[in-house]
């Protein structure tokens, strides 16, 4: 859903959930204002608890950036309850996005497919994981919304960011589109440049904390072996983790990638006694600085670890 903005005097006061989201809208208006950011530092979205200072920076918002439903679930009440004057753009409905569907099971192999099965193994005996209890990271339709993992789905939604942000203060508009062009191109630059540099490792297999990856892959033609946990909010049973560590032998995978919210422990015990070496990836920025530079470091930097663990 994207409620029509209406139009503010002074420029608007704008507020985005994470930091991927957060660069590209900054980037947008840089010249006019800084957007406020909801998920500070290391925070994931998976694990988020709202702050007092959040909730006054939504309070007081005419502009609310997210990506939707399965992705921010912590920030939904928060909307219905103080986002009400403030107009709220669902990003995850911008027009123009490729939208992959959402894979059940943390191991997801094509033999397993071709079986019948639905995307890989169920859940671990022994994770935590009750029916019907939503694995976040995909919407109700079971879109998987790690959206702006694809570089043209990043821009899709500056078109829907240059838009949303004109209609609500005609004033700037000339700089908005200006920063929104420059952007797209850049955006383009980048997509070229991480096909370059993953070319030479396309075909190594890996495998990751959790399946975030997807539109990375999809775009870049990498190789996802699996994933340790079905769902970052859940850790993995021991059957779970004795599962995965029979994968990475089994699959002869080249790295095991952690990532720096979570647990880099269950790493190490997924790849002892295996030739398999580990690496980390960031996929929703936790250890970057927020900006509009964080986009493009943020994903040179997974592209970096990528090739850097998969070359050796």
């Amino acid at each position: 859903m994207i409620t029509a903005p209406c139009a503010f005097a002074a420029e608007p006061n704008v507020v985005v959930s994470i930091k991927p989201i957060h660069s590209l809208v900054a980037s947008v208006m840089k010249g006019v204002a800084e957007p406020k950011l909801i998920v500070e530092g290391a925070a994931s979205p998976h694990t988020y608890n709202m702050r007092p200072s959040n909730a006054a920076a939504l309070q007081n918002a005419d502009l609310i950036f997210w990506v939707g439903h399965g992705m921010e679930a912590f920030l939904e009440k928060p909307l219905e309850a103080l986002g009400s004057k403030a107009s709220v753009v669902t990003l995850e409905d911008a027009p123009g996005l490729t939208k992959l569907k959402f894979r059940e099971g943390g191991v997801f192999e094509p033999e397993a497919e071709e079986e019948g099965h639905d995307h890989g193994h169920s859940h671990g005996a022994g994770e935590e994981h009750a029916d019907g209890e939503d694995d976040g990271d995909h919407d109700h339709e079971g879109n998987d919304v790690h959206l702006w993992l694809d570089p043209m789905n990043a821009k899709a939604m500056t078109v829907e960011i240059e838009k949303q942000l004109v209609q609500a203060d005609a004033e700037h508009a000339a700089v908005y589109q200006k920063n929104a062009a420059e952007l797209m191109g850049r955006l383009d630059a980048l997509d070229a440049e991480l096909k370059r540099e993953l070319s030479p490792v396309k075909d190594k297999p890996f495998i990751v904390f959790h399946d975030a990856y997807q539109y990375f892959e999809h775009r870049y033609g990498v190789k996802v072996a699996g994933s340790i946990t079905v769902s970052p909010e859940t850790m993995p049973g021991a059957e779970r983790v004795k599962e995965i560590h029979q994968k990475v032998e089994d699959l002869g995978a080249t790295c095991v990638f952690a990532e720096p919210q979570f647990e880099p422990k269950l790493v190490k015990v997924v790849t002892e006694g295996s030739k398999a070496k580990s690496g980390v990836l960031d996929p929703e920025a936790g250890a970057l600085k927020e900006g509009p530079e964080l986009y493009f470091d943020m994903m040179r930097g997974i592209a970096t670890s990528l090739k850097t663990c998969l070359s050796q």
